[in-house]
């Protein structure tokens, strides 16, 4: 086949395809609505398939990070404690997702994060890992499971992999935990994240959540636990509560990515507590946080909202959050039960509408049970949410 030929095949295949492309892509629009729709009307114990799922965004991993921070590309970190935090997390798009043991506050309400146990942050991590596919998915040693010796470091860390479904684990340790995240990162090959500044598993001894590195000395002493936690094979590090000079000195220095959470702009990515940054904890709210949103006051007026609506006998709406008994159905019963209890039903069913007022249709769901109303569930099927 001359060259020629083979070009002029070339040229009319990608013809078709441009043509099918233009087709699809006119299509993509109704469907898209009707994708929406369906969404709609999922119900809780059958959710819509989440906006991740099918994602061509590709996963983030270890390589993928360096490569951010050899592009000098900056590293987007957030927190997430749960399924729905971590699918926001993941449709936000975020680099990686910490699973903190800052959880033990803003989650399960205890006073400071050395309430937390090593099963409560697998808990979590799997429940973050259900909704977490592209984002690099990091979780927190709690404190008391690598301080007392390697072995117990290492063996913690590994639970964290295995049951967790963690890719990375972080550890609040200077220069006296450079041994311990050698044996984890290269005795066992698991990717570990250092934290130092203000570490608060061991904030009692610091004198509380203060900021840290003010003095020449103490600046030293962090630059000290950098390069010892660089040395020790940390794939990043955690900057907390360190002034802006220091946490600059600290990134310049050191050959991978800094992550700061109050730690100034000049870090290699940041992270925050998303509890804080939407407005969701109560008690406090640290300097170095920026409030992105006020859900908390949002949450407050909505379940108002609902109460008001239970109360006034608004919701639930008949015809609207309601299942119905066919017509022949809804007849004989309701001659039922006055022949038999002596009741007289109130409710408002399919044949008993007012006219002119039709009953609102619920979008049906992919691959949900068929809840026409016409076909009786069995008494094993439950529709409730």
């Amino acid at each position: 086949m001359s060259s020629s030929t083979s070009l002029a095949i070339y040229a009319a295949k990608a013809a078709a395809a441009a043509a099918a492309a233009t087709a699809k892509s006119a299509s993509a629009a109704p469907a898209a609505s009707a994708a929406a729709l369906v969404q709609i009307r999922a119900y809780s114990a059958r959710p819509a398939p989440t906006q991740q799922e099918g994602t061509d965004r590709r996963k983030v991993t270890t390589q993928t990070i360096k490569k951010m921070y050899a592009d000098g590309k900056r590293l987007a970190m957030m927190t997430a404690y749960d399924y729905p935090t971590s699918v926001a997390c993941e449709r936000a798009g975020v680099d990686m997702v910490l699973v903190g043991d800052s959880l033990a506050m803003v989650a399960l309400g205890h006073k400071d994060t050395s309430q937390i146990t090593m099963d409560d942050m697998i808990h979590h991590s799997r429940a973050v890992a259900r909704g977490t596919r592209s984002a690099f998915l990091v979780a927190d040693l709690p404190f008391g499971t690598y301080q007392s010796d390697v072995t117990a470091a290492v063996n913690n860390a590994v639970r964290m992999v295995k049951e967790g479904r963690a890719e990375a684990v972080k550890l609040e340790a200077g220069r006296r935990g450079a041994p311990k995240i050698d044996a984890i990162a290269n005795g066992a090959g698991i990717p570990v994240v250092g934290h130092i500044g203000l570490t608060p598993q061991t904030a009692v001894a610091l004198g509380g959540f203060r900021v840290q590195g003010k003095s020449v000395g103490n600046a030293q002493a962090l630059v000290d636990d950098a390069l010892a936690l660089q040395d020790a094979g940390c794939l990043a590090l955690v900057l907390e509560a360190m002034p802006s000079l220091v946490a600059e000195t600290i990134t310049k220095l050191l050959r991978i990515p800094t992550i700061g959470i109050g730690a100034g702009p000049s870090t290699s990515g940041q992270v925050l507590v998303l509890s804080d940054m939407v407005g969701l904890f109560d008690r406090f709210t640290p300097k170095f946080c920026r409030n992105f949103a006020d859900l908390g006051s949002r949450m407050v007026s909505a379940i108002g909202d609902y109460k008001d609506a239970v109360r006034d006998r608004s919701f639930p709406e008949e015809g609207v959050h309601t299942y119905a008994m066919p017509a022949a159905a809804e007849e004989n019963w309701r001659a039922y039960v006055q022949r038999q209890f002596g009741i007289e039903l109130d409710t408002i069913g399919l044949k008993h509408q007012p006219a002119g007022i039709a009953p609102a249709a619920a979008s049906p769901k992919p691959g949900a049970r068929d809840l026409d109303p016409a076909k009786e569930p069995s008494s094993s099927s439950s529709t409730s949410s």
